[in-house]
C-alpha cells in the first residue's frame, strides 16, 4: 500500500493513527504488542505525536514492547543516538514500563559484541513472550515475527543499516549483524537487525520523505529487480502488510 501526503506533518499525523490501530490489535491478540523503532530524523515527528496521545487508553502503553532495528555506535546520550531520539520524543513521556524498552546497548567494548548480546536478548524475550496464540513460537524458534516495524530510507536507498553493496545483505541465520565503520551519516559502526527479521515481520510501516526517496521507490515498485541490486529497501518484502507513507517535502 502507498499513502502519499503534501509534508512529513501529513504523514506522520497518518502514521500514528496505523501504529495506534496495530498496537491495539496485537494487545487484544496476544496480550502485548512487539514494535521496532527506526531512528534518523523522519520519523522524529511521529514519535512526537505518539508521545502527545492523551493517557486515555488510546493506546496501550503498558503492553508495548519497543526494540530498535538499528542502532549507531554511540553512547546512549548521545543526540546521534538512535535510542536517545526515540526516548527524548517518545518514551520519555509516556507510561510505559522500564523492562518493555529493549534498546541495543552500546556499552560493550565493540560493535559485534553488541550485536551478540542484541540478538541473545531477542531470543530470550521472545522465547518467553511468544505462545501459540502469537504464532507458535517453541524452542526451536528461527526468527522472531515482530508485530510492526518502522522503517526509514535513505538517498541512497539503505533502511535501517542495511547498506548498498553490503555483504550483511546475504546473511540468513544471524538475527543481528555489525555494520562496520564509515557507512552511512555519522560515520560511525552500527548494529542492526538483518533482513531475515525484517522480512518476517506481521506490518512494516515505511516513512520517506523528498524528491530523492520517491524516485527510488517509484524504481523499487515499477523495477523491482533491478532494484533489489541496488538498493537495500528494496529488498523488504515481509511475510505480512507494507505500507509506503510518502511525504512530497520534510
Amino acid at each position: 500500500m502507498i499513502q502519499q501526503f503534501q509534508n512529513i506533518a501529513q504523514a506522520s499525523s497518518a502514521a500514528v493513527d496505523h501504529i495506534i490501530e496495530i498496537a491495539r490489535n496485537a494487545v487484544s491478540k496476544n496480550g502485548f504488542c512487539t514494535m521496532v523503532l527506526a531512528g534518523g530524523k523522519t520519523p522524529q515527528l511521529t514519535y512526537e505525536l505518539m508521545g502527545s496521545i492523551p493517557k486515555d487508553g488510546k493506546m496501550p502503553w503498558q503492553h508495548i514492547h519497543f526494540f530498535w532495528g538499528d542502532e549507531r555506535w554511540l553512547p546512549a546520550g548521545n543526540p546521534d543516538n538512535n535510542f536517545f531520539m526515540a526516548n527524548e520524543a517518545l518514551l520519555a513521556r509516556v507510561p510505559i514500563p522500564p523492562q518493555n524498552i529493549h534498546r541495543i546497548d552500546t556499552r560493550f567494548s565493540n560493535p559485534e559484541t553488541g550485536a551478540e548480546m542484541y540478538e541473545k536478548h531477542l531470543r530470550d524475550f521472545f522465547q518467553q513472550y511468544y505462545t501459540e496464540a502469537a504464532k507458535g513460537v517453541t524452542e526451536n524458534l528461527v526468527v522472531p515475527r515482530f508485530d510492526l516495524v518502522l522503517l526509514g530510507m535513505g538517498t541512497d536507498g539503505h533502511t535501517a543499516s542495511l547498506f548498498p553493496g553490503s555483504d550483511l545483505l546475504q546473511e540468513k541465520k544471524r538475527w543481528v549483524v555489525a555494520v562496520p565503520q564509515g557507512l552511512g551519516s555519522p560515520r560511525v559502526a552500527r548494529v542492526t537487525l538483518t533482513l531475515a527479521v525484517l522480512n518476517q515481520a506481521a506490518n512494516i510501516l515505511f516513512l520517506i520523505a523528498g524528491s530523492r526517496k520517491k524516485e527510488i521507490l517509484h524504481t523499487i515498485l515499477t523495477r523491482p529487480a533491478e532494484a533489489e541490486k541496488i538498493y537495500p529497501a528494496a529488498r523488504i518484502k515481509p511475510v505480512g502488510n507494507i505500507i509506503w507513507m510518502v511525504a512530497e517535502t520534510d
